[in-house]
């Protein structure tokens, strides 16, 4: 199976963080999932990717080439999406249309004029005057007529309605449906991932905590609500993360065969969602921090 982006042993510090020896494949024809809390290195992450920032140490290959070597080539092979806009402010929709065109040998006009109807972007509007989720429409127009090969979304669903969130989603799982597109999507909103992505990479303070299928979670990981009288010290050492309360606990087991075993017939035992094996994940680093 070929990869789109490879992370070999990356590392990228600041004053208070560091991304520490990252090594990750992201692999061609699916949708990727890239969950984490604040902080954890995300947007770091993918600007080196995109060859916005550099890395201080290690190799990062986008389609198989150096993305620094080949960035002016590797660019136009993708397109990007993002809570933040970096258009000009002051000129029309179809000004930023006619001015980004031109970058891309790919680009379909008449896929554009079909996506500018959908999403309903006035062409005469200025930039500017666009609500956050109207320019996060143009960005992801854009980014889906130039026939791009890779989809890197940064919080796309931020500051969008639930009817045209769920309508996007089906268009990420239409545009992979050819199996030579991939999407790299991060976001905090896990729900959206929890019905679209194939695998989900899971980055915390600095270092990837897991790179796995999404289904494949759901048989490793356990969460169980319990009365306290079921936990002692050597129970807890099984636990990722774990909240308690008067009325008893809730908490995280990172194998599920074996928590199973345990609780089955004395407390509720479930399948976790995303969102919860994050929260449970980055709380128990904490609590071991």
């Amino acid at each position: 199976m070929s990869t789109v982006i490879e992370l070999n042993h990356v590392t990228k510090s600041y004053d208070r963080f560091e991304l520490k020896d990252i090594s990750l494949p992201i692999k061609e024809g699916y949708i990727t999932g890239l969950i984490g809390p604040n902080g954890a290195g995300k947007t770091s992450m993918i600007k080196m990717i995109m060859g916005l920032i550099s890395q201080d140490q290690g190799d990062i290959r986008v389609f198989g080439q150096n993305n620094h070597h080949e960035q002016a080539a590797i660019r136009g092979r993708i397109g990007y999406v993002s809570d933040e806009s970096f258009y000009y402010e002051n000129v029309t929709v179809k000004q930023m249309k006619n001015i980004i065109a031109p970058f891309y040998p790919g680009w379909d006009n008449d896929t554009y004029l079909r996506f500018q109807e959908q999403f309903k972007l006035s062409p005469g509007k200025r930039i500017k005057d666009l609500s956050k989720g109207m320019k996060i429409k143009f960005s992801l127009a854009v980014a889906l007529s130039h026939g791009a090969d890779l989809l890197i979304m940064d919080e796309p669903t931020s500051g969008l309605d639930p009817i045209f969130r769920r309508e996007m989603l089906e268009l990420l799982s239409e545009h992979i449906q050819d199996e030579k597109k991939s999407i790299l999507f991060s976001t905090h909103n896990t729900t959206d991932l929890d019905r679209i992505a194939d695998y989900i990479v899971f980055i915390n303070e600095g270092r990837i905590i897991f790179n796995e299928m999404k289904e494949s979670l759901s048989e490793r990981y356990l969460l169980v609500k319990g009365g306290k009288e079921l936990l002692d010290r050597d129970v807890r050492q099984w636990f990722v993360g774990l909240r308690e309360n008067g009325l008893g606990f809730e908490g995280l087991i990172s194998n599920r065969a074996e928590g199973e075993r345990y609780f089955r017939d004395t407390a509720i035992c479930e399948t976790p969602t995303l969102e919860e094996i994050m929260y449970y994940t980055v709380k128990g680093d904490e609590a071991h921090a």
